[in-house]
């Protein structure tokens, strides 16, 4: 979940894990003005450069550092 860029995450922003869902899914919250950006980047302290580092920001913020991750499933459909 770290690397080269922060990762941009769909869930919205919530003051801590209470409610959370528990199965996976994305968690939209009563603040949906901001959205998570997880992990660390090229040009990101020491302390911050960890799976479990999270801060929000608006979802039209740009930089350089943050990104997003594009997930494919490896499953093959059942039919």
């Amino acid at each position: 979940m770290h690397g080269n860029v922060l990762e941009w995450c769909e869930d919205t922003w919530n003051e801590n894990y209470e409610g959370a869902p528990t199965h996976g899914c994305a968690w939209y919250g009563s603040n949906d003005d901001y959205h998570i950006i997880r992990g660390g980047s090229w040009n990101s302290l020491l302390r911050y450069c960890r799976s479990a580092s999270r801060i929000h920001f608006n979802p039209d913020f740009t930089v350089a550092s943050v990104g997003f991750r594009v997930v494919c499933s490896a499953f093959k459909p059942l039919q």
